[in-house]
C-alpha cells in the first residue's frame, strides 16, 4: 500500500460471493478503500467503501467500470463455478469466466501500475496435444487461467494468477462442507434423518479456510510476481471421510450416509506451496476450526 494518506483502492468482482465477502472484510480492515463489484441492482454488500453495478460479460459495462474506479489493486473473484451447471451451459461458463476476465483486463491496459489477482481452480489441466478436461466448467477455468497469463506477457500487465484449493469456512457455500453442515443441523434438530449420497469416502482433496485464502491473494497483490501461477492451500489433503467425522464429532451423532465405491482412485499429491510461502503467507486456521465455525454459521443462519 502506499504510504501516504490516500487510500490505496482495491476492486473486488463477485463481493457478493462465498470468497468476496471475507475478501472486502478483509482488505477493508487493511485500511484500503473497497470498491464491490456485483452483477445486480440492490445487492447488500457489508464491508466496502462504494458498490458498482456491473456485468463483467458486457465489455462496455466492464470499460466504464474502470475508467470510473481507476483501482490500485483488482482481485477478480466473479464467474460461474458450478460444475453440473456447466455442462448444461457450458457457453455461459466460457463468458463468465473467460470473457469477462479478458473484458477486465483489456480495460486494464490503461493502468498499467495497477495490480491484479485472477482466481483460476484446481480443477483446471495441463495442456497438451491431447486435452482431456473432465467437464466444461474445468475448461473454462483453464483458459481463464492461460488467458490471464498470456495478458501479463503480451501487454506488461502486472497479472497474477491464485489456484486455490477447496475453500470452507463460515458462509453460504455450495462446497461439500456447506452441504454437510447444513445436513448436521437438520439432523441435531430433528428435523431430518435422510441419508446422504456420497461417492464414496476415500476421495482426497485439500481444504483452505476462506479467511486464509483471502489472506493468500493480499500477499500476491502486494508481492507476487506478474505472470506466476500461485498454487494456494493447506498442503495437506484430508478424506472425505474425514470431513464426516468432524462433524458427527461436533453434533455428537452419525450422519446418516449412502455411500458409492470407485475402482482405482489414485489420490492426488499435496499441492507444492513453495510459491505463496515464499511470499510469506502461511495457512493459520487449523481445518478443526473450520468445521466449527461452518456449523455455526448454519446453526446461526438456519
Amino acid at each position: 500500500m502506499n504510504s501516504n494518506t490516500d487510500k490505496d483502492t482495491i476492486l473486488i468482482t463477485g463481493a457478493n460471493g462465498f470468497t468476496g465477502k471475507h475478501a472486502c472484510k478483509h482488505f477493508t480492515a487493511s485500511g484500503m478503500k473497497v470498491i464491490a463489484v456485483v452483477r445486480k441492482e440492490n445487492t447488500p454488500v457489508v464491508h466496502a467503501d462504494q458498490v458498482q453495478i456491473c456485468d463483467l460479460t458486457d465489455r462496455a459495462q466492464v470499460h466504464q467500470l474502470i475508467r470510473k474506479t481507476m483501482p490500485n489493486y483488482v482481485l477478480h473473484l466473479a464467474g460461474r463455478n458450478a460444475v453440473q451447471d456447466s455442462w448444461t451451459d457450458p457457453i455461459g461458463h466460457m463468458d463468465a469466466n473467460v470473457m469477462a476476465t479478458l473484458y477486465l483486463l483489456n480495460a486494464l491496459r490503461d493502468y498499467p501500475d495497477c495490480r491484479i489477482v485472477v482466481a483460476g481452480s484446481m480443477l483446471s489441466f495441463t495442456l497438451n496435444e491431447n486435452p482431456q478436461p473432465l467437464h466444461p466448467y474445468s475448461l473454462s477455468k483453464t483458459f481463464q487461467m492461460l488467458a490471464a497469463q498470456s495478458w501479463s506477457h503480451l501487454f506488461q500487465q502486472q497479472v497474477m494468477v491464485a489456484r486455490p484449493s477447496n475453500l470452507i469456512g463460515p458462509g453460504y457455500s455450495n462446497g461439500l462442507c456447506g452441504i454437510l453442515a447444513k445436513k448436521a443441523v437438520r439432523i441435531e434438530r430433528g428435523v431430518e434423518n435422510t441419508p446422504f449420497r456420497l461417492s464414496s469416502l476415500i476421495e482426497q482433496r485439500d481444504y483452505l479456510d476462506v479467511r486464509d485464502v483471502v489472506k493468500a491473494y493480499a500477499h500476491i497483490l502486494l508481492y507476487g510476481t506478474p505472470g506466476t501461477v500461485y498454487p494456494v492451500g493447506s498442503g495437506s489433503n484430508r478424506t472425505i471421510l474425514e470431513i464426516v467425522k468432524a462433524f458427527e464429532l461436533l453434533i455428537e451423532q452419525p450422519l446418516p450416509l449412502e455411500v458409492g465405491h470407485i475402482e482405482g482412485y489414485v489420490p492426488p499429491k499435496p499441492l507444492d506451496l513453495a510459491l505463496i510461502n515464499a511470499l510469506g503467507w502461511r495457512p493459520e486456521i487449523s481445518f478443526e476450526t473450520s468445521i466449527a465455525d461452518i456449523l455455526r454459521f448454519y446453526r446461526t443462519e438456519s
